[in-house]
């Protein structure tokens, strides 16, 4: 059984792929969440994994919500995640680890797979130029190649890209974020939409609507920029951080970069 999250693609690339040779079952967390649905029967023989992005050095509070919620009729014999980072994960593998512990369960493995970048909502933040996107890529299916008879084996094993300062990003500088950076009101559509409601569609969370065939943020956003980077004329923008930066997402399992 296996949990994700993903806005842009790259995580539901991962989680597809593990599905895909451990022969397990997908679901997906926001519509787990919205539907309600926490109670799930798990075999004594089946592992729990977990797939999300890194979002500003720790998992999605979103995905730390559903673990909170989620009920198993037995304690599960195995339980890992992977996460995809643009460039390193922090102490997510601490934070995950002490939400699973609440549950009773304990962690056995975790790895983090560096994947293109897709957070580019504050200045100084880009997207990875075509050709370092591709390299990312590649590097990420001999990693998942190489660890994933791992996971099938139930092997113990942490394989995290920390980076520096990891202490301070991922608690001072994420709750900063999940307080503040998580602000949809700063999202606005151009004279360039076309109304087809591409965003509404592609947003996790059902956060979009259509007012007058315009995009309308609601306020429960997480932040994934799925809406941005989908958008199939670049209309969308974010304040003024987001302009002219370009767009990716990954589909079918090809890199798309305009």
């Amino acid at each position: 059984m296996i949990f994700y999250f993903s806005g842009c693609g790259n995580s539901r690339y991962m989680a597809e792929t593990l599905a895909h040779h451990l022969h397990d079952t997908l679901t997906f967390i926001p519509e787990a969440a919205r539907a309600g649905r926490y109670e799930y029967t798990l075999a004594s023989y089946e592992s729990l994994g977990f797939v999300f992005p890194i979002y500003s050095w720790a998992p999605p509070k979103l995905v730390l919500d559903f673990v909170k919620q989620l009920q198993l009729a037995a304690k599960p014999s195995y339980v890992y995640f992977v996460c995809t980072c643009g460039d390193n994960c922090g102490l997510t593998e601490k934070v995950f680890r002490k939400a699973v512990e609440g549950k009773g369960w304990t962690l056995s493995a975790c790895f983090s797979v560096q994947m293109p970048e897709t957070y580019i909502g504050m200045k100084n933040f880009k997207l990875d130029t075509k050709e370092n996107a591709q390299r990312k890529i590649a590097k990420a299916e001999d990693t998942m190649n190489r660890l994933m008879p791992r996971l099938a084996n139930k092997e113990v094993f942490s394989e995290m890209v920390k980076g520096s300062l990891a202490w301070l990003k991922t608690y001072l500088v994420n709750p900063g974020f999940n307080r503040s950076a998580t602000d949809d009101s700063k999202y606005r559509s151009t004279e360039a939409c076309i109304h087809c409601g591409q965003c509404v569609e592609v947003c996790p969370l059902k956060n979009i609507t259509l007012e007058d065939g315009r995009p309308r943020w609601q306020g429960h956003c997480t932040m994934c920029m799925a809406c941005y980077h989908h958008c199939p004329v670049n209309a969308i923008q974010y304040g003024k951080a987001t302009e002219g930066k370009g767009q990716y997402f990954l589909e079918d399992r090809r890199q798309q970069n305009i």
